[in-house]
């Protein structure tokens, strides 16, 4: 018995990001569609993102705050205006392009283009050597190949629609304003890459500010609060009626304490953690999930149009995100193996310097 629960929790050790990982995927799966009818209802989507990210703050500030005293780094000049752009990487540009680009698509469209994150991240970490590239090992191919194929798979998503699925039955749920929705697919589409583009270099990031503010919770308290100052400087700019502020007591309010307690909180706070253990393209790898989901209740409950080249494309970026997982999968075994030998040659070396002092000690009790 305490062999197999030995065993069990090392299982359980081992693949608790993957595990975590699935389940933000989850929580961001809900959030397109209740930010999406709270867009159709008439919210501003900057002013969402600005109280969304204070909600966010006042929820993890004292998590943060006490669980974090003893290992909490100063904070220099220089690390708040890392953390300055880190938040405007993560906040300030990425998430009001993407929820704005929500107005001009689907969200269907938005969850295969974001597919994209996984590919740009890999891609800006082999640059930054981040990333090991091994073209002699299997899993190194793997990597390198399924980054090409996750891209082939979200060009077929963005170009081609072919025939549209019918639907089994009319939809369960009705997204409130849904017909008011003016579409500018080329507009949403440039929104939407330049987004994956910011949130790239914002995973990557993540991982390099990590190294030197190693507390997640405080990370993420300063993330949800630079951002909101951020984002409301934004609306200020770009919205000029006071009544965008103005939310009430309905679908706007909800949408805005889901998405700051569970993503901008939650979730940010586990994907933190899933980086410093894992890296930021591992993080990225878990993006497709959502794809799924959201396309299936798209399809299912809202009575969402799914075309065939949506179908086609999401397997072909399925299959090539997880080619590049089973490569990771390879670092962290020759991780763990290199461990394991530096351990091994350690303890030799400790060994023999043990025997090296216990000799002289007995040569000098033989002197006369």
């Amino acid at each position: 018995m305490a062999k197999e629960g030995s065993k069990l929790s090392s299982i359980y050790r081992r693949f608790k990001p993957h595990l975590l990982m699935a389940l933000a995927q989850f929580g961001y799966t809900f959030l397109y569609f209740i930010t999406e009818a709270s867009f159709n209802h008439g919210m501003n989507p900057h002013v969402y993102i600005t109280y969304r990210h204070i909600v966010g703050g006042l929820v993890t500030f004292p998590f943060a705050y006490f669980l974090e005293r003893k290992v909490r780094p100063k904070l220099t000049l220089a690390l708040f205006v890392e953390l300055f752009i880190l938040s405007l990487l993560g906040v300030g540009l990425s998430l009001n392009m993407y929820f704005a680009s929500l107005r001009y698509t689907s969200p269907t469209f938005i969850a295969s283009v974001v597919n994209t994150i996984a590919s740009l991240t890999f891609i800006i970490a082999v640059v930054l050597r981040m990333e090991v590239l091994d073209f002699r090992n299997p899993r190194g191919i793997a990597k390198v190949l399924g980054t090409l194929v996750s891209l082939a798979g979200v060009m077929t998503m963005t170009l081609y629609k072919g025939p549209i699925m019918k639907s089994l039955w009319d939809p369960l749920i009705h997204i409130q304003g849904n017909t008011t929705i003016h579409e500018n697919w080329l507009k949403g589409s440039i929104l939407t890459v330049a987004s994956c583009v910011t949130w790239s270099i914002w995973y990557i990031m993540q991982a390099i500010t990590l190294k030197r503010y190693p507390a997640q919770l405080s990370l993420t308290t300063w993330m949800s609060f630079i951002g909101a100052a951020q984002s409301a400087v934004f609306t200020v700019c770009v919205e000029h009626s006071r009544a965008a502020w103005t939310i009430g007591f309905n679908i706007d309010l909800w949408s805005t304490v889901y998405a700051g307690v569970v993503c901008s909180g939650l979730i940010i706070f586990v994907q933190l953690w899933c980086t410093e253990e894992k890296g930021p393209v591992f993080v990225t790898m878990f993006n497709p999930l959502s794809t799924v989901l959201v396309a299936v209740l798209a399809y299912f409950v809202l009575g969402e149009k799914l075309y065939m080249g949506s179908i086609l494309g999401g397997a072909i970026v399925i299959v090539g995100l997880y080619l590049l997982l089973w490569g990771k999968e390879g670092d962290q075994e020759a991780q763990v193996k290199s461990q394991e030998e530096s351990y091994s040659a350690r303890d030799l070396q400790g060994g023999h310097k043990t025997q090296i002092i216990t000799s002289a000690e007995e040569l000098q009790r033989a002197e006369p």
